[in-house]
């Protein structure tokens, strides 16, 4: 095997949900609470509980593997050519978390040599949690899921993040392939994710995304069942760019792909 498709430590994914149980207990006591909000330089919103999370996050990999980097949302790079990276958002759906809305999610991903090994997409709001490593069957609150099959896209459920998200040469080939889903749903945050892997829903398809909303997703998807890639069909890395497709059927996946390439 390879590095990237060597399965990932038990204890690894152990620890990755250590952070999560710790992220959550934070994040939990400012739900629905009063607290600051700050918007950031681009425009997006940052909250109290957002840096309060990450920094929790951080210390404990700190204090449990110091080797390793981290890259966080809020609190940038460190170490990041290691050999095992975590990727950080704290809350993934920081919108839907200061409006009291509860899909958003905590996304926790690691690295080794700049591919996803591992990733969890914890939401503490409701209570569930998917868990992804290589070389082990993706779970949902410690069952195993699988993709569902779906092979054709007028027969899909498709979920992206905001229609607001597709600017330039991205407006086209989104709206070919949104037009042909039996069904599309905005504003899911990470939790589409999860239901694509529990075998509920079917694809997702997104743009203008950073790393750390999406590379926890990948092992959980992959672990699965399902594919997940940039619109190219290119590995999602820490090097990929703004654009993600995640598919539970594979056959799904490569119609998808040749629409937004057409």
């Amino acid at each position: 095997m390879t590095a990237p498709e060597k399965a990932i430590d038990e204890k690894l994914l152990r620890f990755a949900a250590q952070l999560a149980d710790a992220s959550g207990a934070i994040i939990k006591k400012y739900f629905r609470q009063k607290f600051d909000v700050e918007i950031k330089a681009d425009a997006s919103p940052v909250s109290t509980a957002d840096r309060a999370a990450e920094a929790e996050i951080r210390r404990l990999i700190g204090v449990h593997y110091p080797a390793h980097g981290v890259i966080g949302e809020e609190y940038g790079s460190d170490r990041p050519e290691a050999e095992f990276v975590w990727v950080l958002d704290p809350i993934d759906g920081t919108k839907s978390f200061i409006t009291g809305r509860p899909l958003f999610g905590t996304l926790i991903a690691l690295m080794r040599e700049g591919h996803p090994a591992a990733g969890i997409i914890d939401h503490p709001a409701v209570g569930e949690r998917w868990v992804g490593g290589t070389g082990h069957p993706t779970t949902h609150d410690g069952k195993p899921v699988r993709t569902r099959a779906c092979g054709d896209l007028p027969l899909a459920a498709m979920f992206a993040s905001s229609p607001y998200y597709y600017f330039g040469d991205a407006i086209a080939p989104f709206d070919r392939e949104r037009t042909k889903a039996r069904q599309i749903l905005f504003s899911s945050d990470c939790y589409a994710y999860g239901l694509i892997a529990s075998g509920i829903a079917d694809l997702k398809v997104d743009a203008k995304m950073s790393i750390y909303d999406y590379l926890a997703a990948v092992p959980v998807i992959e672990g699965a069942g399902g594919v997940m890639t940039d619109w190219q069909g290119n590995p999602m890395t820490l090097k990929s760019g703004d654009r993600v497709l995640a598919a539970g059927d594979a056959r799904l996946h490569e119609q998808v792909m040749r629409i937004l390439n057409g």
